[in-house]
């Protein structure tokens, strides 16, 4: 009996240490610096989350990875969605999260009465700053399929989101919104929307952004309302939030994925934690609430 719970105790013990190897390992992120000579040698830095075992695939020729672009909050960093890159990753997507705000851009200011309240600018550097990593990761990356994007944004990266897909359809084959606010959505049906809606005092959605229901189900739109504030779409939020999020996005993917498998393809195992990812550490949530973002 002591010799069988013995056993036990040691399978038990591979199997964890297995699980947390292949968590840590099975996802790789690396952060690169492009600087684009059209506007002044902008800084366009770029995290790419990807499984190690497509990634390998993808170079020996084998498959084509898909892409997924996230684009981040105001005053938030590229790096503080990493729930959101390592799902699509562990989906077998390549997910390129790309620095949109540096130091030296100039504020966002609202102005009522403009166009998006004033933010289009911040909007249209958005889109040129995923058209030039697009363009480059082609170099770092040619086996990844850079013509059916999803693109997907948390705030500020939602309404950049939504504005590249409204600028170039032709790019874009699905769009996840995390509360964009100002920029209406796309009702042509050309490609499918998933869209979170937060329930804030504070952020509220612009009117006319969000159709009625009878055009979203024509559209092909699905409209999320959440309990969750604005601020907890993103790393720092609650694990109830990321959660949620994350089992309704997993669903929204899954037909795309190429782990789902089908005719001529070897289904492949899904690998549903991430894990840690090196070299980030993850940010500890201050005793204090976190400061709005200015959308």
């Amino acid at each position: 009996m002591k010799r069988g719970i013995a056993v036990l105790l040691s399978l038990t013990v591979l199997a964890t240490l297995g699980y947390f190897t292949v968590s840590k390992w099975a996802i790789r992120h690396e952060t690169l610096t492009f600087h684009d000579a059209t506007r002044d040698n902008r800084t366009v830095a770029v995290d790419i989350a990807v499984r190690r075992d497509k990634e390998l695939q993808a170079n020996a020729g084998m498959i084509t990875l898909p892409v997924a672009v996230l684009n981040h909050g105001h005053t938030v960093k590229f790096t503080e969605y990493s729930f959101l890159a390592n799902l699509f990753a562990a989906r077998g997507y390549m997910a390129i999260s790309i620095q949109h705000d540096l130091p030296t851009d100039p504020p966002m200011v609202t102005k009522i009465g403009e166009l998006y309240v004033g933010r289009q600018p911040q909007y249209l550097r958005g889109v040129a700053n995923i058209l030039f990593a697009v363009e480059e990761m082609q170099k770092v990356q040619p086996n990844a399929d850079y013509e059916h994007l999803t693109v997907v944004g948390h705030s500020a990266g939602a309404d950049i989101s939504m504005y590249f897909a409204k600028l170039h359809p032709e790019l874009v084959k699905k769009v996840v919104t995390l509360d964009n606010l100002r920029v209406p959505f796309i009702t042509d049906g050309r490609f499918k929307i998933l869209s979170f809606r937060s329930k804030d005092p504070v952020f509220k959605t612009d009117p006319g952004v969000i159709p009625s229901e009878e055009v979203c189900e024509k559209a092909g739109i699905t409209v999320v309302r959440t309990g969750f504030q604005h601020n907890d779409m993103r790393d720092t939020g609650p694990d109830a939030a990321k959660e949620s999020i994350e089992n309704m996005l997993d669903q929204f993917i899954a037909d795309d994925s190429p782990l789902k498998g089908g005719e001529n393809k070897t289904p492949q195992p899904l690998m549903t934690d991430a894990g840690p990812v090196a070299p980030f550490v993850p940010v500890k949530p201050s005793a204090a609430p976190a400061a709005p973002l200015q959308n």
